[in-house]
């Protein structure tokens, strides 16, 4: 706004005033409006993700509950637990794990060491079902 002013003021000292017509001044009024525009380019679509295959691995024989971060269900017998850090763990079930698919959730309750362990534990389904864990397979992106 301060530019736009010293601007006008600047203009009207460097230009003869116009002449009179008969007893009046012509006078005239200017605006300046400052205005930014940027253009965006348009990008094509980015492709889809390739869908991640995941090859089992020999696993741990306990995982720290404190390193559980999310799970997911691959199928009623498994369970793919992602750790903190973005490595994955798939817990194998010893039955059909009835409930698991379903229902969101489910209950982990870890013993005085703070590790969930495979022969020992076992996952308890919102729906009331309880699924021993047979073992832990650990998971890497299939190259």
């Amino acid at each position: 706004m301060f530019r736009a002013a010293s601007l006008l003021a600047l203009s009207a000292l460097a230009a003869p005033a116009s002449p009179p017509i008969g007893d009046r001044w012509e006078l005239a009024q200017l605006t300046i409006r400052q205005r930014t525009m940027v253009r965006v380019p348009r990008m094509a679509p980015p492709a889809p993700p390739r869908p991640v295959e995941w090859v089992e691995k020999k696993g741990p024989r306990c995982v720290p509950v404190g390193e559980l971060a999310g799970a997911l269900v691959s199928e009623r017998d498994r369970l793919d637990l992602v750790l903190r850090g973005g490595k994955r763990v798939r817990a194998l079930l010893e039955d059909d794990c009835r409930g698991l698919d379903f229902v969101r959730g489910f209950y982990l309750k870890p013993s005085a060491d703070g590790m969930i362990c495979a022969d020992r534990d076992l996952i308890r389904t919102r729906y009331g079902t309880k699924c021993p864990i047979d073992g832990f397979r650990r998971l890497e992106v299939k190259r």
